[in-house]
């Protein structure tokens, strides 16, 4: 169950119950209009259960909608990234590697998640191409993804959370860490998504001072 709240004349709260059984987290929706079409606002791990969507415009209505995110992971893998700062010869060298893309080789196509809930990721490596750049390859096992979610968590104290969204039958793709996350257990996820929750509607008031 989706609920909305007035934070501020342009900023609106969301809040919402758990989970379903076998979701992985949600993905939060909005549109401008009844009809749609909507927009994914953001991926939230399963333990977030809020999200304030802030700075809107004013006067304008907002239609928001939850759906779960199904579907499992891969094995996870720990990454240790050197110690400083890109440098010169790693600008140099390129980031050909960085884009996502599809290695045929790679895919192995052929479990449905929707009907087996199976289909992992397998084989997934993370290969350091510099201070801030890992490159992540996969074998892809599904028939029927929406797409891969990179996850990673980079805290102890942490759970995993998405930090990439990527495209069905993708199997590579790299990511540049914020110089402070020089440790981090990474996996991947292929998804599917639930059929939505209600939709909650608020109108947005003035800027401040108007």
């Amino acid at each position: 169950m989706l609920d909305a709240e007035r934070a501020s004349p342009t900023d609106i709260d969301l809040h919402w119950r758990g989970g379903g059984s076998g979701s992985s987290g949600h993905v939060l929706e909005f549109a401008t209009d009844a009809s749609g079409p909507y927009t994914v606002l953001r991926y939230l791990p399963a333990g977030v259960t809020s999200y304030r969507h802030p700075d809107l415009m004013p006067r304008t209505t907002f239609h928001y909608r939850l759906r779960a995110v199904l579907g499992p992971a891969s094995t996870s893998v720990s990454v240790t990234l050197p110690a400083g700062e890109l440098t010169a010869a790693d600008e140099e060298s390129g980031h050909d590697w960085l884009p996502a893309r599809t290695d045929p080789v790679r895919t192995v196509p052929g479990t449905p998640l929707r009907r087996t809930g199976a289909g992992a990721p397998t084989g997934f490596t993370a290969v350091v191409k510099h201070a801030n750049g890992i490159l992540f390859t996969w074998t892809d096992h599904a028939s029927d993804e929406e797409g891969f979610l990179l996850e990673a968590r980079v805290r102890k104290d942490s759970g995993y959370a998405p930090v990439a969204v990527l495209d069905p039958d993708v199997n590579s793709t790299g990511l540049i860490t914020l110089p402070t996350e020089k440790r981090g257990s990474y996996r991947v996820r292929a998804f599917t998504h639930g059929a939505p929750s209600n939709v909650v509607r608020l109108t947005t008031g003035e800027f401040a001072g108007q």
